[in-house]
C-alpha cells in the first residue's frame, strides 16, 4: 500500500528552504574552488561519522571542505567551531578508508564562508588555527 505524501506544513517549507540554500550554497562554494583549479570529487557525501560538504583535489593536495551560508562574512566565520573539526576529521577518516588511492595526498581542511548579501572567502587551512 502506497504511503501518503508528507502533510504539507510550515515546519516542513522551512526545511525544504533550507535544504535548497544548502545545494545552492554548496554549488556555490564549488564554483569558488572550481576557479582556483581544483576538482570536485565529492558533494555533501554521508559517511558514518558525518558528512562532508565538500572533498576537492588539485594536484597532489585533498582539501575537505566546510561550508557555511550566513548573513554576512563575520557571522559565517563565528558559526565555525572547534567540534566541527573533529567530525570532519572523523568523516575524512572514513572517506579515506574506502578510497586508498588519495590517502598519500596532501591534505588540508578548509571552509568556504559565504554570506547572503553576496560575500565569498575561501579559508585554507581554516581548522588548523584552532588547535
Amino acid at each position: 500500500m502506497a504511503r501518503p505524501p508528507p502533510a504539507d506544513t510550515p515546519a516542513r517549507r522551512r526545511r525544504q528552504a533550507a535544504h535548497a540554500r544548502g545545494l545552492d550554497a554548496e554549488a556555490r562554494a564549488a564554483g569558488l574552488l572550481e576557479a582556483r583549479g581544483f576538482a570536485i570529487l565529492e558533494r555533501r557525501l554521508r559517511t558514518g561519522a558525518g558528512e562532508l560538504d565538500l572533498v576537492a583535489r588539485c594536484g597532489d593536495l585533498l582539501v575537505f571542505c566546510e561550508v557555511k551560508l550566513r548573513a554576512d562574512l563575520v557571522v559565517a566565520a563565528e558559526s565555525l567551531q572547534p567540534r566541527q573539526r573533529r567530525r570532519i576529521a572523523a568523516a575524512a577518516e572514513a572517506y579515506l578508508a574506502t578510497r586508498p588511492e588519495l590517502a598519500g595526498l596532501h591534505m588540508r581542511f578548509d571552509a568556504v564562508l559565504l554570506g547572503r548579501d553576496g560575500g565569498a572567502e575561501h579559508l585554507e587551512g581554516a581548522f588548523d588555527l584552532d588547535g
